[in-house]
């Protein structure tokens, strides 16, 4: 290459770092100026560059904003329950013996005190014949004695004896009473007999359950609830109820028992609920979908991308006069679209979701596509 290229290249080459120098190096346009080689402004330090007026290199940086809104939590409760009867009786006999008869059907309706199967009872009523002759035979002793008392042909002691015997009768015979009456099974609830495990003829002793009864004028549906309700579920507070075979189907009900303590292994509270069931629509056993309502707690919603970490923990950046702040956060709950935060804000005020990097404690702000809210330094 000859010089003289190589001399043009080389000015060329010079030229352009000091067009770059002056367009981008700091202070470059003050120096010129001490110099007395320039005086135009730097377009590095010029005011207005990013988005408003500024004074004294102060800079707004553009940013995206969103309000903040509130949220509340722990104000509703779901749960699975499992239904059972309001009182449930598996009926066995007092004694053994042969069962003579089924008084009942599986599905009866029963009454308290209703005779629903009967044993073989031929020794009993014996023992009560018995008991019954004796009775009488000491009654008649007794007014025997009473006749001869009067005319002093027997003593005060006969009489109390005879008497005494008398009680002793009476006490037998009730005694023969009773164990023959028991020969009988009665249903101790009103409700609906279950299906009948056994027939009439069977042998049966005192632990063979003779059937079930289900007392179903109403449902107690068992649930568990997280520990952090315990202190907000109080006896008689409204619950819904849905049957999971059901779903169209609701039905209300109230808290009536309420355990005495959290369970340690799964840290839940057992509770308690009854439903009305005067059509008789629900069994025992059937499964719920408890749905219930509390005031809840309300915190300050913002955009996840408003939440940013630091050394000292969470923050965000608000909106405030046209200046940035920083505010600190402790996060309470995290969903999909919203954080829920403990911090000193309020609904409705501006946080800085987009453009964070650039954002300063007290910088002015810009914020984008709304430009009656741009601000600076001073002015």
């Amino acid at each position: 290459m000859a010089a003289w290229k190589q001399i043009l290249f080389a000015i060329a080459i010079l030229m352009a770092a000091a067009v770059a120098g002056y367009m981008f190096v700091p202070g470059s346009a003050a120096t010129l100026a001490r110099l007395a080689l320039g005086s135009v402004e730097n377009p590095a330090t010029a005011t207005g560059s990013i988005g408003g007026q500024e004074e004294q290199g102060a800079r707004a940086v553009s940013v995206v904003t969103a309000p903040v809104s509130t949220a509340t939590i722990n104000d509703r409760l779901s749960a699975i329950g499992t239904g059972r009867a309001r009182a449930t009786v598996s009926v066995t006999p007092y004694g053994s013996g042969r069962l003579t008869e089924l008084l009942v059907q599986s599905g009866a309706h029963v009454e308290t005190g209703q005779v629903i199967a009967r044993l073989d009872s031929a020794t009993e009523e014996i023992a009560v014949d018995r008991a019954r002759a004796a009775r009488d035979d000491a009654v008649a002793r007794v007014e025997r004695i009473r006749q001869l008392r009067t005319s002093n042909a027997a003593t005060q002691v006969q009489l109390t004896d005879a008497e005494l015997a008398l009680r002793n009768a009476e006490l037998t015979l009730h005694d023969a009473e009773v164990a023959l009456d028991r020969r009988s099974v009665t249903s101790p609830i009103t409700g609906i007999v279950g299906i009948l495990p056994i027939e009439a003829g069977n042998y049966v002793t005192s632990q063979t359950s003779i059937a079930t009864i289900d007392d179903r004028s109403s449902i107690l549906v068992d649930f568990h609830v997280p520990e952090r309700f315990a202190a907000m579920i109080e006896i008689g507070a409204p619950v819904r109820a849905t049957p999971l075979a059901n779903p169209n189907r609701e039905y209300a009900g109230t808290v009536t028992a309420i355990d005495n303590r959290v369970d340690e292994k799964s840290r839940t509270l057992w509770v308690q609920a009854t439903i009305a069931n005067p059509s008789d629509s629900l069994r025992a056993g059937m499964s719920f979908q408890i749905a219930m309502q509390f005031p809840g707690e309300s915190y300050p919603a913002v955009s996840p991308l408003a939440v940013q970490w630091g050394s000292e923990g969470a923050f965000i950046w608000a909106v405030e006069d046209g200046k940035a702040k920083r505010v600190p956060v402790r996060i309470i709950q995290r969903n999909t679209e919203s954080v829920l935060v403990d911090a000193p804000i309020l609904a409705g005020s501006i946080v800085v979701t987009e453009g964070v990097q650039s954002v300063r404690e007290g910088g002015g702000v810009r914020i984008a596509g709304d430009p009656a809210r741009t601000v600076g330094a001073d002015g």
